[in-house]
Protein backbone atom coordinates (compact mmCIF):
# COMPACT_ATOMS: atom_id res chain seq x y z
CA UNK A 1 0.00 0.00 0.00
CA UNK A 2 1.42 3.35 -0.95
CA UNK A 3 2.00 5.83 1.85
CA UNK A 4 -0.45 8.60 2.30
CA UNK A 5 1.05 11.95 1.39
CA UNK A 6 1.51 14.85 3.74
CA UNK A 7 -1.15 17.51 4.15
CA UNK A 8 -4.00 15.26 3.18
CA UNK A 9 -6.95 13.94 5.13
CA UNK A 10 -8.36 10.47 5.47
CA UNK A 11 -11.55 9.40 7.15
CA UNK A 12 -10.95 7.53 10.35
CA UNK A 13 -12.72 4.25 9.81
CA UNK A 14 -11.77 0.62 9.67
CA UNK A 15 -13.06 -2.10 7.44
CA UNK A 16 -13.04 -5.42 9.20
CA UNK A 17 -13.73 -9.02 8.29
CA UNK A 18 -13.18 -10.37 4.81
CA UNK A 19 -11.95 -7.04 3.50
CA UNK A 20 -9.66 -6.26 6.41
CA UNK A 21 -6.73 -5.85 4.04
CA UNK A 22 -8.36 -2.77 2.58
CA UNK A 23 -7.46 0.18 4.76
CA UNK A 24 -10.39 2.57 5.27
CA UNK A 25 -12.06 0.36 2.81
CA UNK A 26 -15.30 -0.45 1.08
CA UNK A 27 -17.22 -1.49 4.14
CA UNK A 28 -20.89 -0.71 3.90
CA UNK A 29 -21.60 1.75 1.14
CA UNK A 30 -18.01 2.85 1.31
CA UNK A 31 -17.87 2.74 5.10
CA UNK A 32 -15.30 5.45 5.35
CA UNK A 33 -14.03 4.92 1.86
CA UNK A 34 -11.93 8.08 1.81
CA UNK A 35 -8.19 8.31 1.58
CA UNK A 36 -5.67 10.98 0.84
CA UNK A 37 -3.87 11.41 -2.45
CA UNK A 38 -1.56 8.56 -3.21
CA UNK A 39 -3.41 6.37 -0.72
CA UNK A 40 -5.33 3.21 -1.35
CA UNK A 41 -8.88 3.39 -2.61
CA UNK A 42 -10.81 0.62 -0.89
CA UNK A 43 -12.51 -1.01 -3.80
CA UNK A 44 -14.23 -4.30 -2.94
CA UNK A 45 -12.45 -6.03 -5.79
CA UNK A 46 -9.04 -4.42 -5.86
CA UNK A 47 -7.11 -1.59 -4.31
CA UNK A 48 -6.20 1.27 -6.61
CA UNK A 49 -4.04 4.32 -6.09
CA UNK A 50 -6.16 7.47 -6.10
CA UNK A 51 -5.00 10.46 -8.11
CA UNK A 52 -7.00 13.14 -6.32
CA UNK A 53 -7.02 14.34 -2.76
CA UNK A 54 -9.54 11.71 -1.67
CA UNK A 55 -11.51 8.86 -3.08
CA UNK A 56 -14.88 8.39 -1.49
CA UNK A 57 -17.77 6.01 -1.84
CA UNK A 58 -19.59 7.30 1.23
CA UNK A 59 -20.41 10.60 2.79
CA UNK A 60 -22.50 11.31 5.86
CA UNK A 61 -25.65 12.36 7.60
CA UNK A 62 -26.60 13.72 10.99
CA UNK A 63 -29.61 14.14 13.13
CA UNK A 64 -30.36 15.29 16.74
CA UNK A 65 -33.34 14.47 18.81
CA UNK A 66 -34.42 14.82 22.39
CA UNK A 67 -31.26 14.50 24.44
CA UNK A 68 -33.05 13.36 27.56
CA UNK A 69 -30.63 12.54 30.32
CA UNK A 70 -32.30 9.43 31.72
CA UNK A 71 -29.57 6.97 32.50
CA UNK A 72 -26.86 9.20 31.03
CA UNK A 73 -24.53 8.75 33.98
CA UNK A 74 -22.56 11.76 32.85
CA UNK A 75 -19.86 13.11 35.10
CA UNK A 76 -20.45 16.72 36.02
CA UNK A 77 -17.63 18.87 37.29
CA UNK A 78 -14.25 19.49 35.79
CA UNK A 79 -12.97 15.94 35.63
CA UNK A 80 -15.43 13.78 37.46
CA UNK A 81 -15.09 13.02 41.13
CA UNK A 82 -12.98 14.84 43.68
CA UNK A 83 -9.33 13.97 43.85
CA UNK A 84 -8.91 13.74 40.06
CA UNK A 85 -7.57 17.26 39.55
CA UNK A 86 -4.02 18.42 40.01
CA UNK A 87 -3.39 21.71 41.83
CA UNK A 88 -2.96 23.56 38.52
CA UNK A 89 -6.39 22.40 37.34
CA UNK A 90 -5.15 19.71 34.96
CA UNK A 91 -6.87 16.31 35.15
CA UNK A 92 -4.94 13.69 37.10
CA UNK A 93 -7.14 10.94 35.64
CA UNK A 94 -9.92 10.56 33.08
CA UNK A 95 -11.00 7.26 34.62
CA UNK A 96 -14.29 8.42 36.14
CA UNK A 97 -15.32 10.19 32.96
CA UNK A 98 -14.48 7.19 30.78
CA UNK A 99 -16.24 4.80 33.18
CA UNK A 100 -19.40 6.91 33.13
CA UNK A 101 -19.50 7.48 29.36
CA UNK A 102 -18.38 4.10 28.05
CA UNK A 103 -21.74 2.27 28.44
CA UNK A 104 -23.29 4.74 25.98
CA UNK A 105 -20.64 4.15 23.30
CA UNK A 106 -21.33 1.37 20.80
CA UNK A 107 -19.49 -0.59 18.14
CA UNK A 108 -21.30 -0.53 14.80
CA UNK A 109 -20.88 -3.52 12.51
CA UNK A 110 -22.28 -3.01 9.04
CA UNK A 111 -22.71 -5.44 6.20
CA UNK A 112 -23.48 -4.91 2.54
CA UNK A 113 -23.69 -7.07 -0.52
CA UNK A 114 -23.00 -5.89 -4.03
CA UNK A 115 -23.21 -7.63 -7.37
CA UNK A 116 -20.42 -7.08 -9.87
CA UNK A 117 -19.77 -8.25 -13.40
CA UNK A 118 -20.97 -11.72 -14.36
CA UNK A 119 -23.20 -11.89 -11.31
CA UNK A 120 -20.38 -12.11 -8.79
CA UNK A 121 -21.56 -11.19 -5.27
CA UNK A 122 -19.16 -9.43 -2.93
CA UNK A 123 -19.99 -9.13 0.76
CA UNK A 124 -18.32 -6.31 2.65
CA UNK A 125 -18.24 -5.72 6.39
CA UNK A 126 -17.50 -2.42 8.07
CA UNK A 127 -16.64 -1.43 11.61
CA UNK A 128 -17.17 1.96 13.21
CA UNK A 129 -18.33 3.67 16.38
CA UNK A 130 -21.49 5.42 17.55
CA UNK A 131 -23.20 6.55 20.73
CA UNK A 132 -26.71 6.55 22.18
CA UNK A 133 -28.09 10.08 22.52
CA UNK A 134 -31.77 9.43 23.21
CA UNK A 135 -33.64 6.94 25.43
CA UNK A 136 -35.94 6.07 22.52
CA UNK A 137 -33.03 4.13 21.04
CA UNK A 138 -31.45 6.71 18.74
CA UNK A 139 -27.74 6.40 17.97
CA UNK A 140 -25.50 8.96 16.28
CA UNK A 141 -22.66 7.97 13.97
CA UNK A 142 -21.05 8.95 10.67
CA UNK A 143 -22.94 8.37 7.46
CA UNK A 144 -19.89 6.77 5.86
CA UNK A 145 -19.97 4.05 8.52
CA UNK A 146 -23.41 2.77 7.46
CA UNK A 147 -24.07 4.08 3.96
CA UNK A 148 -25.39 1.31 1.73
CA UNK A 149 -25.75 -1.15 4.61
CA UNK A 150 -28.14 -4.05 4.22
CA UNK A 151 -27.59 -5.14 7.81
CA UNK A 152 -26.47 -3.17 10.87
CA UNK A 153 -25.57 -4.63 14.25
CA UNK A 154 -24.85 -2.44 17.28
CA UNK A 155 -22.75 -3.94 20.09
CA UNK A 156 -22.49 -2.51 23.61
CA UNK A 157 -19.56 -2.68 26.01
CA UNK A 158 -21.08 -5.53 28.01
CA UNK A 159 -21.37 -7.71 24.91
CA UNK A 160 -25.06 -7.10 24.20
CA UNK A 161 -25.85 -6.85 20.47
CA UNK A 162 -28.91 -5.16 18.97
CA UNK A 163 -30.07 -4.83 15.37
CA UNK A 164 -30.53 -1.30 14.01
CA UNK A 165 -31.96 0.53 11.02
CA UNK A 166 -31.07 3.87 9.49
CA UNK A 167 -33.48 6.50 10.80
CA UNK A 168 -31.98 9.39 8.85
CA UNK A 169 -28.77 10.24 7.08
CA UNK A 170 -27.06 13.11 5.30
CA UNK A 171 -23.89 12.42 3.37
CA UNK A 172 -23.15 16.12 2.90
CA UNK A 173 -22.43 16.50 6.62
CA UNK A 174 -21.42 12.85 7.17
CA UNK A 175 -23.94 12.29 9.96
CA UNK A 176 -26.39 9.43 10.43
CA UNK A 177 -29.00 8.44 13.01
CA UNK A 178 -29.78 4.79 13.75
CA UNK A 179 -32.87 3.38 15.44
CA UNK A 180 -32.16 0.45 17.73
CA UNK A 181 -34.48 -2.53 17.62
CA UNK A 182 -34.42 -2.79 21.43
CA UNK A 183 -34.50 0.21 23.74
CA UNK A 184 -34.41 -1.26 27.26
CA UNK A 185 -31.63 -0.28 29.66
CA UNK A 186 -29.96 2.26 27.40
CA UNK A 187 -27.24 4.56 28.68
CA UNK A 188 -27.56 8.00 27.07
CA UNK A 189 -24.71 10.42 26.47
CA UNK A 190 -25.83 14.05 26.85
CA UNK A 191 -25.19 16.45 23.98
CA UNK A 192 -23.07 19.41 25.04
CA UNK A 193 -22.29 22.84 23.63
CA UNK A 194 -19.51 22.83 21.04
CA UNK A 195 -19.69 26.60 20.83
CA UNK A 196 -18.68 26.93 24.47
CA UNK A 197 -15.59 24.72 24.34
CA UNK A 198 -12.37 26.66 23.80
CA UNK A 199 -9.09 25.91 22.11
CA UNK A 200 -6.86 24.41 24.78
CA UNK A 201 -9.69 22.68 26.69
CA UNK A 202 -9.32 19.00 27.50
CA UNK A 203 -11.30 16.50 25.39
CA UNK A 204 -11.69 12.71 25.44
CA UNK A 205 -12.39 10.38 22.52
CA UNK A 206 -13.88 6.89 22.86
CA UNK A 207 -14.05 4.49 19.94
CA UNK A 208 -12.86 1.32 18.26
CA UNK A 209 -9.54 2.12 16.56
CA UNK A 210 -8.38 -0.81 14.46
CA UNK A 211 -11.07 -2.94 16.10
CA UNK A 212 -9.77 -2.34 19.63
CA UNK A 213 -13.18 -1.75 21.14
CA UNK A 214 -13.88 1.01 23.66
CA UNK A 215 -10.45 2.59 23.47
CA UNK A 216 -10.12 5.89 25.35
CA UNK A 217 -7.75 8.67 24.32
CA UNK A 218 -7.37 12.20 25.64
CA UNK A 219 -5.98 15.48 24.39
CA UNK A 220 -6.94 19.09 23.92
CA UNK A 221 -9.06 20.99 21.46
CA UNK A 222 -6.43 22.21 19.00
CA UNK A 223 -8.59 24.38 16.76
CA UNK A 224 -12.11 25.27 15.65
CA UNK A 225 -13.90 26.21 12.43
CA UNK A 226 -11.80 23.96 10.20
CA UNK A 227 -13.41 23.91 6.75
CA UNK A 228 -12.90 21.81 3.65
CA UNK A 229 -10.11 24.21 2.74
CA UNK A 230 -8.30 23.13 5.93
CA UNK A 231 -9.18 19.44 5.72
CA UNK A 232 -8.10 18.80 2.17
CA UNK A 233 -9.75 16.22 -0.04
CA UNK A 234 -13.32 16.47 1.20
CA UNK A 235 -16.25 16.74 -1.18
CA UNK A 236 -16.67 20.39 -2.16
CA UNK A 237 -20.46 20.02 -2.06
CA UNK A 238 -20.34 19.10 1.64
CA UNK A 239 -20.79 21.27 4.72
CA UNK A 240 -17.85 21.13 7.11
CA UNK A 241 -16.88 23.18 10.15
CA UNK A 242 -14.69 20.79 12.12
CA UNK A 243 -13.27 20.85 15.60
CA UNK A 244 -9.60 19.88 15.59
CA UNK A 245 -8.08 17.77 18.36
CA UNK A 246 -4.83 16.03 19.19
CA UNK A 247 -6.64 13.25 21.05
CA UNK A 248 -5.66 10.08 19.20
CA UNK A 249 -8.23 9.26 16.51
CA UNK A 250 -7.58 6.30 14.24
CA UNK A 251 -9.32 4.04 11.78
CA UNK A 252 -12.40 2.70 13.55
CA UNK A 253 -13.04 5.83 15.62
CA UNK A 254 -15.43 7.19 12.99
CA UNK A 255 -18.78 8.11 14.52
CA UNK A 256 -17.58 8.03 18.12
CA UNK A 257 -18.02 10.83 20.66
CA UNK A 258 -15.59 13.60 21.47
CA UNK A 259 -16.35 14.52 25.09
CA UNK A 260 -15.68 17.51 27.30
CA UNK A 261 -14.74 17.01 30.94
CA UNK A 262 -18.42 17.03 31.95
CA UNK A 263 -18.94 13.86 29.92
CA UNK A 264 -20.98 15.74 27.31
CA UNK A 265 -20.60 15.10 23.58
CA UNK A 266 -19.12 18.13 21.83
CA UNK A 267 -18.27 16.44 18.54
CA UNK A 268 -18.51 13.33 16.36
CA UNK A 269 -15.05 12.01 15.46
CA UNK A 270 -14.83 11.85 11.69
CA UNK A 271 -11.48 12.43 9.99
CA UNK A 272 -7.72 12.45 10.45
CA UNK A 273 -4.85 14.03 8.57
CA UNK A 274 -2.63 11.36 7.13
CA UNK A 275 1.08 11.25 7.92
CA UNK A 276 0.61 13.73 10.75
CA UNK A 277 0.88 13.29 14.48
CA UNK A 278 -2.47 13.49 16.23
CA UNK A 279 -4.40 15.82 13.96
CA UNK A 280 -7.99 14.68 14.07
CA UNK A 281 -11.29 16.31 13.20
CA UNK A 282 -14.78 16.09 14.69
CA UNK A 283 -18.14 17.42 13.54
CA UNK A 284 -19.26 19.99 16.15
CA UNK A 285 -22.34 18.81 18.00
CA UNK A 286 -24.05 22.20 17.64
CA UNK A 287 -24.04 21.64 13.88
CA UNK A 288 -25.52 18.19 14.39
CA UNK A 289 -28.27 19.50 16.66
CA UNK A 290 -29.59 21.69 13.86
CA UNK A 291 -29.99 18.66 11.59
CA UNK A 292 -31.30 16.10 14.06
CA UNK A 293 -34.98 17.12 14.19
CA UNK A 294 -35.13 17.10 10.39
CA UNK A 295 -33.35 13.77 10.02
CA UNK A 296 -35.48 12.05 12.63
CA UNK A 297 -38.70 13.38 11.10
CA UNK A 298 -37.95 13.22 7.38
CA UNK A 299 -34.96 10.87 7.14
CA UNK A 300 -33.06 13.31 4.94
CA UNK A 301 -32.21 16.99 4.52
CA UNK A 302 -33.94 18.98 1.77
CA UNK A 303 -31.79 22.05 1.27
CA UNK A 304 -32.77 25.55 0.22
CA UNK A 305 -30.70 27.88 -1.93
CA UNK A 306 -30.30 31.53 -2.88
CA UNK A 307 -29.27 30.64 -6.42
CA UNK A 308 -25.76 32.10 -6.47
CA UNK A 309 -22.20 30.87 -6.77
CA UNK A 310 -19.86 32.44 -4.23
CA UNK A 311 -16.15 32.61 -3.47
CA UNK A 312 -14.04 34.12 -0.68
CA UNK A 313 -13.06 37.76 -1.07
CA UNK A 314 -9.30 37.91 -1.61
CA UNK A 315 -7.13 41.02 -1.50
CA UNK A 316 -7.19 41.51 -5.28
CA UNK A 317 -10.97 41.19 -5.47
CA UNK A 318 -11.43 43.45 -2.45
CA UNK A 319 -9.41 46.17 -4.12
CA UNK A 320 -11.24 45.85 -7.42
CA UNK A 321 -14.65 45.94 -5.73
CA UNK A 322 -13.62 48.85 -3.46
CA UNK A 323 -14.03 46.79 -0.32
CA UNK A 324 -12.18 47.87 2.82
CA UNK A 325 -11.84 44.29 4.08
CA UNK A 326 -11.94 40.70 2.80
CA UNK A 327 -15.08 39.63 4.65
CA UNK A 328 -18.25 38.40 3.02
CA UNK A 329 -19.16 36.09 0.14
CA UNK A 330 -18.23 37.28 -3.34
CA UNK A 331 -20.95 36.47 -5.89
CA UNK A 332 -19.35 35.13 -9.08
CA UNK A 333 -22.51 33.90 -10.78
CA UNK A 334 -26.29 34.18 -10.39
CA UNK A 335 -28.58 31.39 -11.54
CA UNK A 336 -31.05 32.60 -14.20
CA UNK A 337 -34.58 32.69 -12.80
CA UNK A 338 -33.40 31.93 -9.25
CA UNK A 339 -34.58 33.79 -6.19
CA UNK A 340 -31.34 35.75 -6.18
CA UNK A 341 -31.82 36.68 -9.85
CA UNK A 342 -35.38 37.87 -9.30
CA UNK A 343 -34.29 39.87 -6.22
CA UNK A 344 -31.63 41.73 -8.21
CA UNK A 345 -28.36 40.15 -7.07
CA UNK A 346 -25.53 40.51 -9.61
CA UNK A 347 -22.07 39.07 -10.16
CA UNK A 348 -19.45 41.01 -8.18
CA UNK A 349 -21.92 41.77 -5.38
CA UNK A 350 -20.59 40.85 -1.95
CA UNK A 351 -23.08 39.33 0.50
CA UNK A 352 -22.23 40.63 3.97
CA UNK A 353 -25.32 39.58 5.94
CA UNK A 354 -27.87 36.77 5.69
CA UNK A 355 -31.10 37.16 7.66
CA UNK A 356 -29.39 39.35 10.26
CA UNK A 357 -26.28 37.18 10.60
CA UNK A 358 -22.92 38.60 9.57
CA UNK A 359 -21.31 36.68 6.70
CA UNK A 360 -17.55 36.56 7.22
CA UNK A 361 -16.88 33.91 4.58
CA UNK A 362 -18.78 31.77 2.02
CA UNK A 363 -18.98 28.55 4.06
CA UNK A 364 -21.17 30.19 6.69
CA UNK A 365 -23.47 31.56 3.99
CA UNK A 366 -23.79 28.14 2.33
CA UNK A 367 -24.74 26.53 5.65
CA UNK A 368 -27.33 29.15 6.64
CA UNK A 369 -28.89 29.33 3.18
CA UNK A 370 -29.15 25.53 2.92
CA UNK A 371 -31.22 25.26 6.10
CA UNK A 372 -33.33 28.42 5.93
CA UNK A 373 -36.15 26.53 4.23
CA UNK A 374 -37.43 26.17 0.68
CA UNK A 375 -40.09 28.80 -0.02
CA UNK A 376 -39.03 31.12 2.79
CA UNK A 377 -38.05 34.74 2.15
CA UNK A 378 -34.83 36.01 3.69
CA UNK A 379 -33.16 39.41 3.91
CA UNK A 380 -29.73 39.60 2.33
CA UNK A 381 -27.46 42.63 2.85
CA UNK A 382 -25.36 43.30 -0.22
CA UNK A 383 -22.30 45.48 -0.83
CA UNK A 384 -22.09 46.77 -4.39
CA UNK A 385 -19.15 49.08 -4.84
CA UNK A 386 -19.36 51.64 -2.04
CA UNK A 387 -23.11 51.09 -1.46
CA UNK A 388 -24.80 48.61 0.89
CA UNK A 389 -28.47 47.71 0.74
CA UNK A 390 -30.95 44.96 1.62
CA UNK A 391 -32.68 42.58 -0.78
CA UNK A 392 -35.55 40.20 -0.10
CA UNK A 393 -34.82 36.79 -1.63
CA UNK A 394 -37.30 33.92 -2.01
CA UNK A 395 -35.36 30.69 -1.45
CA UNK A 396 -35.65 27.86 -3.91
CA UNK A 397 -34.61 24.23 -3.55
CA UNK A 398 -30.95 23.40 -3.99
CA UNK A 399 -30.85 21.22 -7.12
CA UNK A 400 -29.49 17.70 -6.92
CA UNK A 401 -26.69 18.64 -9.32
CA UNK A 402 -25.31 21.04 -6.71
CA UNK A 403 -25.21 18.22 -4.15
CA UNK A 404 -23.25 15.72 -6.20
CA UNK A 405 -19.65 15.01 -5.14
CA UNK A 406 -17.47 17.63 -6.76
CA UNK A 407 -14.06 19.22 -6.59
CA UNK A 408 -15.47 22.51 -7.81
CA UNK A 409 -14.74 25.11 -5.11
CA UNK A 410 -17.30 27.47 -6.60
CA UNK A 411 -20.35 25.42 -5.67
CA UNK A 412 -22.68 27.91 -4.06
CA UNK A 413 -25.78 28.29 -1.92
Amino acid sequence: MSRLRDNRSVLACLIAGSLSAFVCGFGVGGCGNREAAGGVSADPVASTVSSGDVTSNGQGAERVGDSRSAGCGCVHGSAGSSGTMMPNGAPMSFASLARAADPGVVTIQSRSEKVFGRGRNVVAEGLGTGFVYDVSGLVLTNNHVIEGATEILVRFAGGRSVGAEVKGADRHTDVAVLQLGEVDGLHVLPLGDSGAIEVGDWVVAIGNPFGLSHTVSAGILSGKDRTKEDVRGLDASGYFNFLQTDAAINQGNSGGPLLNLRGEVVGINTAIRANANNIGFAIPIDMVKVLLPILVKDGKITRSALGVVVKPVDSVTAGRLKRTDEKGAWVTDVGPGSGADRAGLRPDDVIIEFDGKVVDEPNALRWWASLAGVGNTVTVKVARGTRTFDLKVLLGQLPDSALQPSNDPQRGP
